[in-house]
């Protein structure tokens, strides 16, 4: 029987964005996307991913918010995770004071616009950041939204929720014991390297894997190269 390999797209994302690597690592594992429907909580996202999954025992990758969900899988049920893979993501809560207050005013001015104008309209301004500058307005872009559209002013609000609500998971790193990659975008502005470098440093005997000429959307932004990171990690 094939190994299981549940991939966990970020926020209001589906299974489109790990397309490239369901194609390419279909012979190696059974690759299972799953969807957080309107949860609006990390932990009732990854009770979903739990129940999910089509065996005991499965590899993790997410990406971005995935990323916080593949760590509460692993805080629930840290027995059933055979290897951990963390993209373009971070372990911190909601930061205390006016850092904290930016970040919630900026997503609830994305929810208002996802509302007034839809969500295709939310993401042509949210997707400018989140893939390196040279993509901005390419059919790489083009897709990036065609994946946010696809979502709903509901789900959005459910997952803003989630984020804004973030425990902090930072503890949890030095206690993880399966094999771990850390990996993100050169040019993610907003999960950057140093801070892949600190979760890597707090792993023990986690890999790190930068992937250039990349921003936050990296299974779209550089497919082959997260590809192969990934095909290395399910070897170990």
């Amino acid at each position: 029987m094939q190994p299981t390999l549940m991939l966990l797209p970020g926020l209001v994302c589906d299974a489109a964005v790990w397309a490239p690597q369901v194609a390419a690592l279909q012979a190696q594992a059974r690759c299972v996307v799953p969807a957080y429907g309107l949860r609006d909580t990390l932990t009732a996202m990854a009770e979903q991913v739990l129940s999910e999954a089509p065996a005991e025992r499965f590899s993790l990758a997410g990406h971005s918010m995935g990323g916080r969900v593949a760590l509460e899988v692993l805080r629930l049920a840290p027995q059933r995770v055979q290897r951990l893979a963390l993209m373009d993501t971070g372990t911190q809560p909601l930061a205390a004071g006016e850092a904290g207050e930016k970040e919630r005013a900026g997503r609830m001015e994305l929810l208002a616009l996802a509302r007034a104008k839809g969500m295709r309209a939310m993401a042509d301004k949210w997707a400018r950041g989140m893939v390196h500058p040279e993509r901005i307005d390419t059919p790489l872009f083009e897709s990036v939204l065609d994946i946010l559209a696809r979502s709903s002013p509901e789900q959005f609000a459910a997952q803003i929720n989630a984020l804004l609500t973030r425990s902090d998971a930072t503890a949890l790193l030095p206690t993880i014991q399966c094999p771990t990659l850390v990996l993100c975008g050169r040019e993610d502005s907003w999960s950057p390297p140093a801070q892949h470098a600190q979760m890597r440093d707090a792993i023990p005997d986690a890999e790190l894997s930068i992937i250039e000429h990349c921003g936050h959307m990296c299974t779209l932004e550089q497919p082959q190269a997260v590809t192969d990171a990934l095909a290395a990690w399910l070897r170990r």
